[in-house]
């Protein structure tokens, strides 16, 4: 689970080169910033305090599937999530508000080693309320949600048609809420109503359209660009003023199922640029998708940071 204090910020991988983030770097599975006071550790990224209002947020390449942290990082995988974060960050800023800070990571990190630690995967940011609730949004019906329609025609406390098919694209994509779970537990669906409980009906409400309109205007951009974007999931906090704000990562290869448009065949499960490839691996094993996870096969790991970065070139071009 996210701090509840977390965060505006700031990408510092805007002074970065496409090739230098595509490029197989060494890669990191834990930062270790001793100047600055770790206070979150999170299934990918690592918070750091700067001061009282400000934090430092630096992605690694963690890989986590069916809620638990793999042992084995994806090379360049927090560089991508860095740079297709700040692309959706510039242009949905018009339909919410995100916690974007221009600060750059050398006015906050002094020493060389752990600027390098940092480059082109850190974020500055802001202290912000984080809401407890996950801002799921599906256009197809797929992975949990479809097994809760295989179960009893409902997802989230939403009706859905009968006969449906796997991936089946739906009339109109669909607010289905999750909570937040700690580092090997698992989130849970909910529905609107819960959590309008937990987190009062004004603020329900808000999310869910914010949700509704940020998927809507990635989705119509993303096909655009042959990719599908089959559900996504955000994270919302709340200012000072109470205004809410896009925070964490936005419609990433972590945070979306990403399809080729021109391979999806409603019925089957597609190929993504995701890590549903991970997953789809992971469920051949003999694995009680519990802590400790198993480790990958390099041609697994190899292939997946190809899908990232793919899905990096064909969004951002």
């Amino acid at each position: 689970m996210l701090p509840v204090a977390y965060a505006a910020i700031r990408f510092s991988a805007a002074s970065k080169s496409k090739e230098k983030l595509m490029s197989s770097a060494q890669p990191l599975f834990e930062s270790t910033i001793e100047s600055l006071e770790l206070i979150h550790r999170g299934k990918v990224r690592d918070v750091y305090a700067i001061d009282a209002d400000t934090m430092l947020i630096v992605a690694s390449d963690r890989l986590s599937a069916f809620d638990v942290v793999l042992p084995d990082p994806i090379p360049g995988k927090g560089q991508v999530l860095t740079a297709i974060s700040q692309f959706w960050f510039d242009r949905t800023a018009h339909i919410v508000p995100n916690h974007c800070l221009d600060i750059a990571i050398e006015d906050v990190l002094t020493d060389a080693g752990e600027r390098r630690q940092a480059a082109g995967r850190s974020m500055v940011v802001k202290r912000l309320d984080a809401l407890p609730i996950e801002a799921v949004v599906r256009g197809y019906i797929i992975g949990s949600g479809w097994k809760d329609y295989q179960q009893s025609g409902v997802v989230c406390g939403i009706e859905l048609p009968p006969g449906l098919h796997l991936a089946d694209r739906l009339e109109q994509a669909i607010f289905t809420p999750a909570t937040k779970a700690a580092v090997g537990d698992h989130d849970e669906n909910i529905s609107f109503e819960e959590a309008s409980a937990a987190i009062g009906a004004a603020n329900a409400n808000r999310m869910r359209d914010a949700a509704l309109d940020l998927y809507g205007f990635a989705s119509d951009y993303a096909r655009e660009r042959g990719i599908i974007i089959a559900d996504t999931k955000f994270e919302m906090g709340l200012d000072v003023h109470g205004e809410l704000i896009l925070i964490d990562e936005a419609l990433t290869p972590d945070s979306s199922r990403f399809w080729p448009a021109d391979q999806y065949r409603p019925g089957s499960s597609p190929p993504s640029y995701d890590k549903q490839f991970v997953r789809d691996y992971l469920e051949t094993l003999d694995w009680n998708k519990q802590a400790p996870g198993p480790n990958l096969p390099p041609e697994i790991i190899t292939k997946t940071a190809e899908k990232y970065r793919e899905a990096l070139t064909l969004l951002t071009g």
